[in-house]
C-alpha cells in the first residue's frame, strides 16, 4: 500500500450513530472529455458534443441535472476527461463540479490511460478523505501486479501466457468517512471493451470479438486476485465502474463458461469471499422473469435496440 500523506484537513470527528448512511455512485459519462478545453474550462456553447445532434451546452446541462440529482458523497467517473501533456483530469472535474455548485467537488486521479478516457473520483471533502492507494507487485516478481504493470495470462491456451496491460488501469482509492470514522478501499474499473472494432465481416467479427473477449475476462481475472488479496487483509471494499460485461450478456459465456462479472464476484468461492451484486445475482438465480439493464444500444445487424446488464 502506498504512504499517504498528512490530510490538510482538520481531525476527523469521533463515530456518529445518527450519521447519514454513505452515498457512492459510479458513472461513465460518455464523451466527457469533449465537454473542456485544455485549461479544463467547460465548452457550454453551440458546438456539436460527440453525443448525437447534441450541443456541448446541452449536455452539460443534462450531466449538470444528473450529477446534481445523484447528490453523492462519492462518484467513480469513467471515461473522465482525459491527462496528457496540456489537459488534466482533476482540473477539468474540478471546474465541471464549481460550476454546478456540487458537494462532490474534490477530483482524485490515478494511473493515467493510454487513451481519452480516465478513471476519476470526485468526491466531498467535507464528508470524505481519499488518496490513490495503489496495490500489488512489481511486474516480474511474485504475487498480483499493480494496475499499471503487466498481468501475465494464457490466453489461446498454448501453454504460452501473453502480457496482459489495463489500457486504462484500475483506480484504487482509500476513503475515509469523516463522520464514522470507517475506512474504506474502492476499485474503479473499466474492463475491456468486447466490440469488434474495425471488423469487416462476419469471421473478422468473431474473431476480434474472441480476441477481446479473452483479454476482458484475463483483466477480471487480475481483478479477482486483487479482491482475495484485499478480502484476506480484512479490508472492506467495493469493486465499482463499467466492466463491458454481465452474466447472460451473450453467446459468448457458453465458449468461456463465465462472465466478468461472475469472476469479480467469485461465483465458485465460498460465500465469504464473494463479493454482491444484486442485480447479477437476479439474473444469474433465474432463467425467466424480469431482469435488470444498465444500458441500451442499436443493433446494426438486426435493426433494432437491445438493453444489457453491463455495469
Amino acid at each position: 500500500m502506498a504512504n499517504v500523506l498528512p490530510d490538510p484537513m482538520p481531525p476527523e470527528p469521533p463515530p456518529s450513530k445518527g450519521a447519514p448512511k454513505l452515498r457512492l455512485a459510479t458513472y461513465n459519462v460518455e464523451w466527457f472529455n469533449g465537454l473542456f478545453d485544455d485549461d479544463g474550462l467547460l465548452l457550454a456553447d453551440t458546438g456539436r458534443s460527440a453525443r448525437y445532434k447534441i450541443s456541448r451546452a446541452e449536455q452539460l446541462t443534462a450531466l449538470g441535472i444528473v450529477f446534481t440529482a445523484l447528490d453523492a458523497d462519492g462518484v467513480m467517473i469513467i471515461e473522465a476527461p482525459d491527462t496528457g501533456s496540456r489537459r488534466k483530469t482533476t482540473t477539468a472535474l474540478e471546474n465541471f463540479a464549481r460550476h454546478f455548485d456540487l458537494r462532490a467537488r474534490c477530483a482524485l486521479h490515478g494511473f493515467t490511460s493510454e487513451t481519452e478516457q480516465e478513471i476519476a473520483f470526485l468526491y466531498d471533502p467535507d464528508r470524505l478523505t481519499a488518496s490513490h492507494s495503489p496495490m500489488g507487485a512489481p511486474t516480474d516478481s511474485t504475487g498480483v501486479p499493480r494496475f499499471d504493470g503487466v498481468f501475465r495470462h494464457d490466453l489461446n491456451v498454448d501453454a504460452q501466457p501473453e502480457r496482459i496491460r489495463f489500457s486504462k488501469p484500475p483506480l484504487e482509492v482509500a476513503i475515509s468517512d469523516r463522520l464514522t470514522g470507517q475506512e474504506l478501499r474502492l476499485i474503479g474499473v473499466h474492463a475491456k471493451s468486447k466490440s469488434a472494432h474495425g471488423a469487416r465481416n462476419p469471421a473478422q467479427v468473431s474473431r476480434i470479438a474472441i480476441e477481446n473477449r479473452r483479454k476482458q475476462l484475463a483483466q477480471c481475472l487480475w481483478l479477482r486476485a486483487r479482491v482475495e488479496t484485499q478480502l484476506a487483509m480484512g479490508d472492506k471494499l467495493i469493486v465499482i465502474g463499467d466492466f463491458n460485461d454481465g452474466p447472460g450478456l451473450d453467446e459468448y459465456e457458453k465458449l468461456f463458461g463465465k462472465s466478468g462479472i461472475e469472476i469479480v464476484i467469485g461465483t465458485d468461492a465460498p460465500l465469504g469471499q464473494q463479493l454482491l451484486e444484486p442485480h447479477a445475482q437476479m439474473i444469474l438465480g433465474r432463467k425467466l422473469g424480469i431482469a435488470p439493464t444498465s444500458a441500451r444500444f442499436y443493433d446494426t445487424m438486426k435493426k433494432r435496440y437491445f438493453q444489457a446488464l453491463l455495469d
